[in-house]
């Protein structure tokens, strides 16, 4: 199994406030030969137009030396688990969980949000010391 990320259980954590339940930790992407493993999935047993809400989050931190590199990343890993997660869980929506200093400040920048406008990536944006979302981004 992967290691897990630093940011990893103020996600989880912030998840947890905000009423989801954990469900796996990691969550497993199995595609005929391939595993693969998604830091977390959780779901909400209730919401008012379904019968629940099921989320599969990676999370990432975006404390390389190359935050641009970091991106790139992140972008092939979402691009990877969104086409096996559409195949084998496809009631399950995938979003890239970060941290609010990182959506501030890389992720603010004129150029990163183009790259970020003309992907679909959705984000969680959490706030690390209070261990809160702050933002879902669709």
């Amino acid at each position: 199994m992967p290691k897990l990320d630093i940011i990893h259980n103020a996600v989880k954590n912030a998840l947890i406030k905000d009423g989801w339940t954990i469900t796996h930790d990691p969550f497993t992407i199995q595609y005929k030969e391939l595993k693969l493993y998604a830091d977390l999935a959780a779901e909400r047993p209730f919401a008012a137009e379904r019968g629940g809400v099921r989320i599969v989050v990676e999370v990432k931190s975006f404390v390389g030396t190359s935050k641009l590199q970091d991106l790139k990343l992140a972008l092939g890993q979402y691009d990877i688990y969104h086409s096996f997660l559409k195949v084998i869980a496809p009631e399950r929506k995938l979003y890239v969980a970060i941290s609010h200093a990182a959506y501030k400040g890389f992720f603010g920048k004129e150029a990163i949000q183009l790259i970020v406008n003309t992907h679909p990536l959705p984000l969680i944006v959490v706030n690390l010391e209070t261990e809160e979302i702050v933002q879902w981004i669709n």
